[in-house]
């Protein structure tokens, strides 16, 4: 094997790892702190899980940052 090929083995786990690991973070923090008014709890774990990681990503970019803006300026 090349040894470029020898580099790029464990850098591409430590990728896969780290999506995995945001993905359940993901997944955990709708299921914990998503209030469940209407359906927006199941249609965002929905999301999250038949998309993975761009799922996870949506998430984290489009409403668990406006969850957190919205909270910390009641508090």
């Amino acid at each position: 094997m090349e040894p470029i090929a020898l580099l790029l083995i464990p850098v591409a786990f430590s990728i896969g790892l780290f999506l995995l690991g945001f993905w359940i973070w993901m997944l955990v923090d709708c299921i914990k702190h998503e209030p469940s008014e209407g359906n927006d709890k199941i249609i965002w774990v929905l999301v999250i899980v038949f998309t993975k990681f761009i799922g996870a990503a949506i998430y984290y970019f489009v409403r668990r940052r406006k969850r957190l803006r919205s909270s910390s300026v009641e508090a």
